[in-house]
């Protein structure tokens, strides 16, 4: 009886151990499977010299492909045709990327909440109300039109499901075992939608529409012209200053009424993910006038968040007809910034305005109808169903206007006042086919195939720079972008008629770009893209500050050579600090600041102005002039959640350059008439107080705090995955634009001599899995200015060329 009973508790305690272990227990994962020898955690740990080398049976290839990983694990990849070397492409990217690739897509399609539950409900509801699904949908009915470009999309479809027909649940990435999820098949759909999430993130650099608009409760429009200026005072555009530009063909009419909307209540809505504001680039080209070789150079740093993995993946892909080197993004086919034996290009954002807002009036709650052109018009309503996971389905009704989705409505805005109904009406909704765009450069020979090749790039906007071997240099800033009267879309706009719409598009040739300039070079970093007599209002959330430091460089260098390049790239200078500190100086009142106020002034008073790692003197001029801003700004604008948008510190520092006395110094809330000598003491009597804590924390070195770090796409979820704490100068204004967890996503100098002499790095590697020495490989590199040598190899040189391993993809009939 004993012994029947203990065998039975034993019985019990087993198969109560089983079915925990088989259960997820809130956010962790079930343990038996996580923890299993065979199809758990332990399966994705790799070793340093582990054998790469494959052959693969594979259907859905016309011939054999071979790749060669070099010894970064960068795929050099050779096939017979186009369709299979996408195949293999997207093959790879599944191989080293699946999980960022699902997760981009799901991202986009606004699905998280059935990963991680009901916190990213508003998050999902946030895409489904922009319309990134029906965005993607649009894109790819006129892709699949292109014959040729369907053809690449579905090689590259099929390459994917390929990989993921190849493996088991041991082969899947951590990150699936962690959230106990499964991996999805691959569909076209999915790569356009990795195309939109990109396209909303840098179509958002200037979405201020909203915040404008309640500033308009306080402010008259001709002052936040003032305070939000067009044009800076230290404008360096894109296109040289002085160059002609032919009169408008479009010539947009604005209403007779006016463009600005007063809100008839306060605005307070919000993306739920908002764009980090300097989110930017740099590009350049000098031309072989002046480089020591007689060929141009070509060099690119695209800034985006630090992420693990990379955003980007190194490939070369090779046919008979073509040969590519460059990065490409997971989740699509094709090089997006590279070279080939021919030309090379880069991009950065655009900065323009290809997003407003209309206020709409509803008959009623159901918003089944809304007013238009006087009459109620009806809406096209899609019921969207969102999985939450612990919780199944909701719904979200988003009805659809001749503007676009109405994005903020009553059920949908924040815990505020504030919820007024507004449209979207946003470039990205357009069809548009950028497939093309890259297909047709990564072939490209000349700048003619350059500019047929960005003609078909419509969102978002992006400023293509170009140099061919043949001596050629050009940049060109391209997108789909509306023809405005001035000031459209500065604000919220009525949408009760079609007045305020949308009425055209620049035409492509009236685009700014340059060809060949008589001095050299040429350069974009995310500031206006022409002066004030571009016959276009080019409105956008520009930043200035780096093209000046870029523009100051270039205009007196000679003989250059890529390692002057690259040293440029690394540039700590603090333009701003060069500009701003001496005005600072002299009206700082050191008698009345306390002693360790005035230690801190003699840091900075001594400092080169080099926003080196270990400067001391760059972390006390950012808390000043952090501290500066708000005793500036918030008497005036507030802080928090509702309060109106602060002036950049570019405006704030031309308007001090300008004027010492602007009515903005004095602060409202004191009886007093404040001077600027007056903020500017304050302001570092109350830097220093944060500056005495941080200097106790071992923080007063600028690279201890800013503490750059590269998170891991979950973020805070997996600490572990992480890379933090690395001893890095820069930041956002400056050419080395590192920030704490944002800056130069992909570092590229390409010389066009011939051969092409090409030198690149990201901080990252090249596997998406943590468990693998190439996973993180290239972040200390990166962190200290170096380089990895690109090359674009030939096939014969397979066997003589030290390799990871070579994978053979053989074809199944």
């Amino acid at each position: 009886m004993k012994r029947g009973l203990l065998i039975a508790t034993s019985l019990i305690t087993t198969v109560a151990l089983v079915v925990a272990l088989d259960t997820r227990l809130g956010v962790v994962p079930p343990l038996g499977r996580f923890l299993s020898p065979q199809h758990g955690f332990w399966q994705n740990a790799e070793a340093v010299k582990e054998q790469r080398s494959q052959v693969l049976q594979l259907t859905g290839l016309a011939k054999p492909v071979d790749v060669a990983l070099d010894t970064n694990l960068v795929p050099h990849v050779f096939a017979a045709n186009d369709a299979d070397v996408y195949f293999a492409q997207g093959f790879l990217h599944a191989k080293y990327r699946l999980f960022q690739m699902d997760l981009q897509a799901r991202l986009a399609a606004g699905r998280i909440s059935e990963i991680v539950g009901p916190r990213a409900l508003a998050l999902d509801r946030q895409q489904r109300r922009i319309g990134m699904v029906y965005a993607a949908e649009r894109s790819l009915q006129i892709l699949e039109r292109d014959s040729t470009i369907k053809a690449m999309f579905d090689a590259y479809t099929r390459g994917v499901n390929a990989y993921l027909e190849s493996i088991t649940q041991e082969d899947w990435p951590v990150e699936y075992k962690l959230l106990d999820i499964t991996p999805e098949s691959w569909t076209n759909l999915r790569s356009a939608l990795t195309l939109k999430l990109m396209a909303k993130r840098l179509s958002s650099d200037n979405d201020q529409d909203i915040a404008l608009t309640r500033a308009l409760t306080t402010f008259p429009l001709r002052e936040l012209d003032v305070l939000f200026p067009d044009v800076h005072d230290s404008l360096k555009p894109i296109v040289p200053q002085g160059t002609p530009f032919p009169p408008a063909s479009v010539v947009p009419v604005a209403p007779a009424t006016g463009g600005a909307l007063p809100p008839s209540r306060p605005l307070s809505m919000a993306e739920i993910d908002p764009v980090d504001p300097n989110t930017g680039s740099n590009n350049w080209v000098v031309a072989g006038s002046r480089t020591q070789s007689g060929y141009p150079i070509l060099c690119n740093d695209p800034h985006l968040e630090l992420t693990l993995p990379s955003i980007w993946y190194q490939m070369q892909l090779a046919t008979p007809t073509s040969s590519t080197y460059g990065v490409t993004l997971p989740g699509c086919p094709f090089v997006i910034i590279g070279f080939n034996d021919h030309v090379a290009w880069g991009v950065t954002n655009a900065q323009r305005d290809v997003k407003d807002y209309y206020s709409i009036r509803f008959k009623d709650a159901s918003k089944q109808q809304y007013w238009y052109n006087g009459a109620w018009r009806a809406t096209t309503r899609h019921i969207e169903q969102i999985m939450v996971r612990g919780q199944g389905a909701t719904y979200d009704t988003v009805a659809y206007t001749a503007f676009g989705p109405v994005m903020y409505d009553a059920s949908f805005g924040d815990t505020t006042v504030g919820r007024e109904p507004l449209a979207v009406r946003w470039a990205g909704h357009d069809p548009s086919n950028e497939g093309r765009t890259f297909y047709m450069l990564n072939r490209a020979r000349s700048h003619a195939d350059y500019l047929q090749a960005i003609s078909t790039f419509a969102c978002p906007g992006q400023n293509f720079v170009f140099a061919a071997h043949t001596g050629d240099i050009a940049v060109w800033q391209q997108g789909r972008f509306p023809a405005r009267w001035k000031g459209q879309g500065r604000v919220v706009m009525p949408g009760f008629d079609d007045s305020h719409a949308w009425q055209g598009f620049i035409p492509q040739r009236e685009n700014p770009h340059a060809y060949n300039p008589a001095r050299g070079y040429l350069h974009s970093a995310n500031q206006r893209p022409a002066d004030a007599t571009y016959p276009y209002y080019a409105s956008g959330g520009y930043i200035t500050q780096r093209a000046a430091a870029i523009e100051d460089r270039l205009s007196v260098m000679h003989n250059v050579t890529p390692r002057d390049m690259m040293q440029m790239q690394n540039d700590v200078t603090n333009g701003t600090a060069v500009d701003v500190l001496p005005l600072l100086l002299r009206h700082v009142r050191r008698s009345r600041l306390r002693a360790d106020a005035q230690r801190y002034l003699d840091i900075v008073s001594t400092w080169d102005r080099q926003a080196s790692a270990a400067s001391r003197g760059q972390t006390v001029f950012d808390r000043w002039m952090d501290s500066l801003q708000v005793a500036l700004w918030a008497d005036n604008m507030g802080q928090g959640p509702m309060a109106l948008p602060w002036p950049s510190e570019q405006t704030t520092i031309e308007y001090l350059l300008r004027d010492t006395t602007m009515p903005y110094i004095d602060d409202v809330t004191t009886p007093e008439r404040e001077t600027l000598s007056d903020l500017v003491t304050t302001a570092l009597q109350q830097a220093a107080s944060s500056l005495r804590h941080d200097e106790r924390g071992g923080r007063l070195a600028w690279g201890a705090w800013k503490n750059t770090s590269v998170y891991h796409l979950m973020k805070d979820a997996v600490p572990a995955f992480a890379r933090t704490g690395l001893n890095i100068g820069g930041d956002r204004t400056m050419i080395n634009a590192v920030g704490h967890s944002h800056g130069p996503s992909w570092r590229m100098v390409i010389h066009m001599q011939h051969p092409v002499e090409a030198y690149g790095i990201y901080p990252g590697g090249q596997s998406g899995n943590p468990g693998s020495p190439f996973y993180d490989n290239n972040v200390e590199a990166w962190a200290r200015g170096r380089y990895n040598k690109l090359w674009l190899m030939k096939r014969s040189e397979i066997s003589a060329t030290p390799v990871r391993g070579i994978i053979r993809m053989e074809v199944v009939r």
